[in-house]
C-alpha cells in the first residue's frame, strides 16, 4: 500500500517548474489587474507584483525585491478591502492575485496541502476578482430595472439573465479566469500538484474555487 505523504515529506520540484508555475501564475493575475486599476490607477503595486513574477518566469533571480513585491501587493489588498477605501469589491482579490503570482516563487518543495496556494492562489483570487466584478454589474443592473445600455434598447435582452449576473454567473465571469486557468495551465502545474495533496478546506468562495481548480488540473 502506497505511503501517504506528510507535510514533513520533500517533493520532486525542479527551478523549470518552479518558473514555469511562476508564469501560470503571472498570466492568471494579469487578468484580474484592470478591475484594480479601474479602482484604484495609481496604485502601482499589483502590477509591479505581476511584473516581477514574470521576469522570474522568464529566468531572473528569487530575489529580497521579488519578496517585497508580493508584501506590497498584499499590502494593496488590504487597503483596498478597508471600509474606507472607494475601491471596488473586485479590486481587493485582483490585488491579492498579484501577491500571489509575485509568491509563487516561493513554493516550497514540501508534500503540504497548503503549498497548493503557491501555484493556484493567483488563479482563485483572480477568478474571484471576475466574479465580485460581475455581481456589482448584475447589481446595478437591477437597480435600474435591468434597463439596457449603450446600443441594446430598453427591454431588450443582453446575454445571460439578470438573475445568472447576480450570482456571478455572468458570461464574463462564466468564461473567465478559472476556465482560462484550466485550459492554459502548463505541464509543470499538473505535475506538481500530483505531488501535492489536494487543496486544503475552508478559505470562503477563494477556498471554493482553489479547490475547483485543483480537481480539475488533477482530473
Amino acid at each position: 500500500m502506497e505511503a501517504v505523504p506528510t507535510e514533513s515529506d520533500k517533493i520532486e520540484l525542479s527551478e523549470h517548474e518552479l518558473r514555469e508555475i511562476a508564469g501560470y501564475a503571472a498570466r492568471c493575475a494579469r487578468r484580474a489587474l484592470p478591475l484594480f486599476e479601474q479602482s484604484l490607477p495609481a496604485d502601482p503595486r499589483p502590477r509591479d507584483a505581476v511584473d516581477a513574477a514574470d521576469v522570474f518566469a522568464a529566468g531572473g533571480r528569487r530575489t529580497g525585491a521579488l519578496r517585497q513585491s508580493a508584501w506590497a501587493a498584499y499590502r494593496a489588498a488590504q487597503e483596498a478591502a478597508s471600509p474606507a477605501s472607494a475601491a471596488s469589491p473586485a479590486a481587493a482579490d485582483a490585488a491579492r492575485a498579484a501577491s500571489h503570482a509575485a509568491a509563487a516563487a516561493y513554493l516550497h518543495p514540501l508534500a503540504d496541502a497548503h503549498q497548493v496556494k503557491h501555484v493556484l492562489g493567483a488563479a482563485a483570487h483572480a477568478a474571484r476578482a471576475e466574479e465580485l466584478a460581475a455581481e456589482e454589474l448584475a447589481v446595478g443592473d437591477l437597480a435600474v430595472g435591468d434597463v439596457a445600455v449603450g446600443d441594446l434598447a430598453v427591454g431588450e435582452s443582453r446575454p445571460g439573465t439578470v438573475a445568472e449576473r447576480a450570482a456571478g454567473r455572468s458570461p464574463a465571469a462564466g468564461v473567465g479566469t478559472l476556465e482560462w486557468a484550466c485550459r492554459h495551465a502548463p505541464p509543470a502545474v499538473a505535475a506538481v500538484l500530483g505531488r501535492l495533496p489536494a487543496a486544503p478546506p475552508g478559505g470562503g468562495r477563494v477556498g471554493e474555487l482553489m479547490r475547483d481548480l485543483d480537481a480539475a488540473l488533477r482530473a
